[in-house]
């Protein structure tokens, strides 16, 4: 048997020395003996598996809601990209790849139904008692909503894992609570998978946009990366979107990977200590591939976010959210006990939060004809 002190001998003989190694993990918020042949990352990957809140992430809208049919990506199978698309990152440049798995299938965990749209109309329900976030709603989920062990609350996983969580999207100006050392600079890991994400909408959202008739190839042509992804194709019809869309996704790690090696040479980063002092990211792309990147992502805001068939949805959606926090945070009585007494110790607006956005697009949308629809059966 190859034991977990093994792999921890393994990491700091081949990962590179500006990676987190398992075996320095500054531990868990609670105690608990380490495992036999599982790092603390292997672990914490296995705890997001197997939590309610990972398999709801099916039924959740990421463009295209889920009615819509079962082609389209899901926020799972969103995160399960991004999770191959960090994994790839992070082996090219000697990062910990189980960090970046786990970070990367956890940083959805709190996302809302009904994707964005949802966010956003919990956002305003939320304005004046904290507001809504769904990165610190992953947060929130890890260390408190889901109920799994009997010694503590939430999953318990490694500070490394909490903190990217915490960090994904980092902004230095915004605040991040003490806990998680605002004065540091995120993992190198956790700025991957953050980028990550980033590459996996920009491929898959053009390939659900074409399947669902929202974009043809015409339009796409002028983009460059899209010229580049096709240079010397001569596929025709889904084959070729499709083997442009996978070398989309090519050019994006491989410009990230080198760009982002020369950027840690040029910034010192021989240890994790100077990662964490860092005073800009270190992960990034090229000035011409941020260009090409930026032009794809605002066809896509133009042209598919925006699309009529989209907002639709959209301002349904803000319709159920709003209509069901209203109701909820009006009369907490009619939430599930156990979230009536998660009123109780954080208040009922945050607890309906708690609740909404644990939602699947399917549920969100029973429970809305529940409340408001007088002849529907409510059990």
């Amino acid at each position: 048997m190859i034991t977990r002190q093994e792999f921890e001998r393994r990491e700091e003989a081949t990962l590179a020395p500006f990676a987190a190694k398992s075996g320095c993990s500054a531990g868990r918020a609670g105690p608990e003996e380490e495992h036999a042949y599982r790092t603390a990352f292997q672990r914490d990957r296995d705890r997001v598996i197997h939590c309610a809140a990972f398999r709801r992430l099916q039924y959740k809208t990421q463009v295209f809601v889920n009615h819509e049919g079962d082609y389209y990506r899901t926020r799972l199978t969103h995160s399960t990209e991004a999770a191959q698309i960090s994994r790839t990152i992070a082996r090219a440049m000697g990062l910990n790849e189980d960090l970046c798995e786990v970070v990367a299938l956890g940083h959805d965990l709190g996302h809302t139904p009904f994707g964005h749209s949802g966010q956003d109309a919990l956002d305003a329900c939320m304005k004046g008692h904290g507001g809504f976030e769904h990165n610190r709603q992953s947060l929130r989920v890890v260390e408190l909503l889901e109920e799994r062990y009997p010694g503590f609350r939430g999953l318990n996983l490694t500070f490394e894992t909490r903190e990217s969580i915490r960090k994904h999207g980092w902004v230095p100006r915004k605040p991040v609570e003490p806990e998680y050392r605002p004065e540091w600079a995120p993992l190198l890991e956790a700025q991957v998978v953050d980028i990550a994400d980033s590459i996996a909408y920009d491929a898959h959202d053009i390939d659900d946009s074409v399947k669902a008739g929202l974009i043809a190839e015409a339009q796409l042509a002028p983009l460059e990366i899209w010229g580049r992804a096709v240079e010397g194709s001569r596929l025709a019809g889904e084959m070729r979107v499709r083997a442009a869309v996978r070398q989309i996704i090519n050019l994006e790690v491989t410009d990230l990977v080198e760009t982002t090696l020369s950027n840690a040479s040029r910034l010192g980063l021989g240890s994790l200590e100077a990662v964490r002092a860092a005073k800009e990211p270190a992960v990034g792309f090229s000035a011409a591939m941020d260009r090409q990147k930026k032009e794809l992502q605002s066809f896509l805001h133009r042209n598919v976010y925006r699309h009529h068939r989209v907002l639709i949805m959209a301002e349904k959606a803000r319709r159920f959210i709003t209509q069901l926090f209203e109701a909820y945070a009006a009369n907490p009585a009619q939430l599930p006990p156990r979230f009536q007494e998660w009123a109780g110790e954080v208040g009922a607006p945050r607890a309906v939060a708690d609740y909404i956005a644990g939602m699947t697009d399917r549920y969100c949308q029973d429970e809305y004809r529940k409340l408001f629809h007088p002849f529907e059966n409510i059990l």
